[in-house]
């Protein structure tokens, strides 16, 4: 049997990470500053997170949701407290795919509606409902296809409250910075706007912070510059620094009734466990404090870069236009450099590395950077 073929892969193998560093299977050092996906929040092989899931695995790495989970409950307390969403509810599950299906459908469940209204160049996740809602038509197969999603244009306030009076939709999903897209912002007085019109239509609003959450722009979540509050908030990637942990953050107004969702293996014993050690590094070692900084000077820097055309983010999650292709920059940082990143679209290179980068690596890249664009 072969794997199936699924990306187009760079011929490297790699077998070790440390900090902000791998190490491929010959030896040679790579600059990781893209943290496979926005996953790697707190660095690749931290001593603490270790520790923790060393000890969970000593002694019991799993039972099902059928038996009370202690570490469940701790996960929870100490993600209200640090995403100050305390009185809210956690379900715990497995990817971002799965946390973005499972908001939309207790949504659905709260309102008795059906239908759900997403954006442009949103991208929400592969699984049925979720790819639903994303705007790309090449990974939708006839099996997807749906009248339950419909999209507007980012920030436009008009089309949001046209759709809205309608009464159809029991949520709008939309993401804390537009990823795939290449780094897209809503504007804050977007966020602000469309927290009242759900409001006055009595329409759920879900942010998906899958990416920017968990602290990658500075707040621990990215909605929370614009000084909202949503009633379901998603989180993955850097949740688990690597390990498959998803949740879904739910408003006190939406009640459980048992059966409404399940999981096999979601909040198992080992991925609390690796939940809570990143929690626990975010908050001792200043990660987020950590963020702001590094992202502001850094997003200061790329600007003042002749050649690059538009720069866009917060924090730690930066999109950088070039007027080169993407992939071909990305090629000869990764093989004549040996700096990971990652690219979105065309010409838009995605910088999205652990939040303990300092100010060093990030000049490293600056000034190879430099080197490469015309």
């Amino acid at each position: 049997m072969k794997l199936f073929d699924v990306y187009p892969l760079w011929d490297i193998n790699l077998v070790k990470g440390k900090g902000c560093y791998v190490y491929d299977d010959k030896g040679t050092e790579y600059l990781d500053l893209y943290g496979g996906h926005a996953v790697i929040s707190i660095g690749h092989s931290h001593p603490h997170y270790m520790q923790i899931l060393t000890e969970q695995l000593q002694n019991l790495g799993f039972y099902s949701n059928s038996v009370k989970n202690d570490i469940q409950e701790k996960l929870a307390q100490k993600l209200g407290q640090l995403s100050g969403y305390d009185d809210y509810a956690l379900f715990l599950c497995n990817s971002g795919a799965e946390a973005n299906e499972n908001a939309m459908k207790l949504a659905s469940f709260h309102t008795g509606k059906k239908k759900n209204l997403a954006f442009k160049k949103a991208f929400h996740g592969r699984t049925s409902g979720a790819v639903a809602a994303t705007d790309n038509p090449s990974i939708i197969a006839p099996f997807n296809q749906t009248t339950h999603i419909d999209f507007v244009a980012l920030n436009d306030l008009e089309a949001v409250e046209k759709m809205l009076k309608t009464n159809e939709y029991a949520a709008v999903i939309i993401e804390g910075i537009q990823g795939v897209a290449g780094i897209v912002m809503p504007d804050d007085d977007f966020l602000r706007s469309l927290r009242n019109l759900c409001d006055q239509y009595q329409t759920l609003l879900i942010l998906d912070e899958i990416q920017s959450g968990y602290g990658r722009t500075g707040q621990f979540f990215a909605h929370q510059w614009a000084d909202i509050r949503a009633d379901i908030i998603t989180t993955a990637k850097g949740m688990g620094n690597g390990f498959p942990v998803a949740g879904v953050l739910i408003t006190p107004k939406i009640k459980a009734v048992h059966g409404m969702l399940g999981t096999t293996f979601g909040g198992n014993h080992l991925a609390c466990a690796a939940a809570l050690a990143v929690l626990d590094v975010l908050e001792k070692e200043k990660m987020l404090e950590n963020a702001h900084e590094i992202g502001n000077q850094t997003l200061h820097a790329l600007c003042e870069i002749p050649g690059v055309t538009d720069v866009r983010g917060r924090g730690l999650i930066i999109g950088i236009d070039t007027p080169l292709p993407a992939k071909e920059i990305c090629q000869k940082l990764l093989f004549e450099h040996q700096i990971f990143i990652g690219s979105a679209g065309t010409n838009t290179l995605r910088l999205l590395p652990p939040l303990c980068v300092n100010q060093t690596q990030i000049n490293t890249f600056i000034n190879t950077l430099k080197q490469l664009i015309p």
